[in-house]
């Protein structure tokens, strides 16, 4: 199953609520805390905290020091990309691990004789460039990102 960490879920939260801050009408430029957004969205502070801070590690978000202080993003929201954020907290993005190196220097053992590699590179590029061309900003707007057909639709097509 294809699926969104809780982690990643949570990134995407926490920068959506600081760009609106950010970027909003009431206080624009504002720095948001971490207790804030936890409090906002019920998140668990500990684990809200380790998010922002990779966050920040990985160049989305600034860290403001301080009483007052808190994070802003580090550049528009226009310019950090779904793919960005995704791989910030869980690293680099595949349905599969053969597709990546382990940890010990070696690839999975079927990569040889695999029959499904292919294919599967394709489908996981394709949501590779899916999630690179959505922007957080995109994510803020109320139209939808993407349409999709229903497969009844698509095959009146054929």
């Amino acid at each position: 199953m294809l699926k969104i960490s809780k982690k990643a879920d949570y990134a995407l939260m926490a920068l959506q609520h600081i760009a609106s801050v950010q970027f909003g009408d009431v206080t624009p430029g504002r720095v948001v805390n971490t207790k804030e957004i936890a409090e906002e969205y019920n998140i668990p502070l500990e684990l809200l905290a380790k998010v922002l801070q990779a966050l920040s590690k990985n160049g989305m978000i600034e860290s403001h020091n301080g009483p007052k202080g808190g994070y802003l993003l580090a550049r528009s929201a226009s310019q950090i990309t779904i793919a960005q954020i995704l791989e910030s907290i869980e690293g680099p993005l595949g349905l599969t691990d053969c597709l990546h190196e382990k940890e010990d220097g070696e690839f999975c053992m079927q990569r040889e004789h695999c029959n499904i590699r292919t294919p599967l590179l394709k489908v996981q590029d394709s949501i590779y460039q899916l999630l690179n061309s959505m922007t957080l900003h995109d994510m803020m707007g109320g139209t939808p990102l993407i349409t999709i057909q229903s497969s009844s639709a698509q095959g009146a097509d054929r």
